[in-house]
């Protein structure tokens, strides 16, 4: 009877036990604070990456510029959207990756003018050679907002400029020798960017040969292989590119300060908020400056890195070919209202 007794006690104190178990209270975090009300844990934020196709280095002043672009948008945006860069044409030339863009099958693209000037021929006038006074003059343009209603053209392709940079002058690099004059370089086959503008420029440059369009990632080769005399770009690009190793004449012309456009489909605008799409309209205008400031420090490192590699750097007669190519000036700013009021624009910056 006893050890009866006993264990039924115990399996009252079990009982028990296990009932104050059941009440025991919610953890912290859960409970209502005093006076604010019931919160609910935080929702995890997804972040959008948006691709961004990119033809040159990784190292590359613009490439920095987008990465720095992506870090800015993704505290803007409280980690809703960043960029991804993916350089040295992984997706394309950029011909290809602005197609892209169009078709809605990639974000962005940072492409040169040439390559926008194929939608929007009125992008021409950014592009024609001397029509800036300096790099300084150039970048002043841009962040003018004086061609908002330019970069509007482009919104019935199916894309959006939101930024314009520039990584300095263009000038002409060669094979065989050097050029001061536009007679020394007289029917030489010159590559330039796939747009009528610049074919047009060099044939008013080099006596009337018209610039060879190519696309960047053979250009190397036709020098080696003697299908192009030279080709003509920044040098920072021209040192990036090791394209001093076969066209070690590289001659100061400053023929072009030809802008590269930051696009990004309209379909991915679109999908943004209005708070989101304005965070990344500021911050791509505020990336100018950061960009004309980065590129400022490095085209001096770079005129040395190519002297050390042997290159010959020629001060060209910048005024007979600035008078060479002005009816190219006059021509394309008289086109129509749009590249009139642009040209009006660019010089009232100056």
């Amino acid at each position: 009877m006893k050890k009866s007794i006993i264990a039924m006690l115990l399996v009252l104190v079990m009982m028990l036990s296990l009932a104050a178990c059941g009440e025991t209270a919610a953890p912290a975090a859960s409970q209502a604070p005093a006076e604010s009300g019931t919160t609910e844990a935080p929702a995890t934020v997804e972040t959008k990456v948006l691709k961004c196709a990119f033809n040159q280095t990784i190292t590359n002043p613009e490439a920095v510029t987008l990465q720095w672009i992506g870090e800015q948008l993704y505290e803007a945006t409280e980690g809703r959207y960043t960029i991804e860069v993916y350089p040295d044409a992984q997706l394309g030339d950029q011909a290809q990756t602005l197609e892209q863009v169009v078709m809605g099958t990639l974000d962005m693209a940072l492409v040169a003018n040439a390559i926008v000037e194929t939608y929007c021929p009125d992008f021409a006038i950014l592009g024609t050679p001397y029509v800036y006074d300096s790099i300084e003059h150039q970048q002043k343009v841009f962040e003018s907002g004086k061609l908002a209603d330019l970069y509007a053209e482009t919104e019935a392709q199916g894309f959006t400029v939101l930024s314009n940079y520039s990584l300095g002058a263009r000038n002409l690099y060669t094979r065989d020798k050097a050029v001061v004059t536009p007679e020394d370089c007289k029917g030489m086959k010159i590559r330039v960017m796939g747009s009528d503008t610049c074919i047009k420029m060099m044939g008013l440059m080099n006596g009337g040969t018209d610039g060879v369009a190519m696309a960047q990632g053979d250009v190397y080769s036709a020098i080696q292989t003697g299908t192009l005399d030279g080709a003509e770009n920044n040098i920072i690009t021209y040192v990036d590119l090791v394209q001093y190793e076969v066209a070690p004449y590289y001659n100061l012309t400053g023929h072009l300060m030809i802008p590269d456009e930051l696009c990004i489909a309209n379909d991915v605008l679109a999908s943004m908020s209005e708070e989101d799409q304005a965070a990344l309209k500021k911050i791509c205008n505020e990336s100018i400056a950061y960009m004309f400031d980065l590129c400022a420090q490095l085209r001096a490192d770079y005129e040395a890195k190519a002297i050390e590699q042997g290159v010959t750097i020629t001060e060209a007669d910048v005024a007979a070919f600035q008078a060479a190519c002005a009816p190219l000036i006059e021509e394309v700013a008289s086109r129509n209202d749009m590249t009139q009021a642009v040209y009006e624009a660019i010089l009232s910056e100056r």
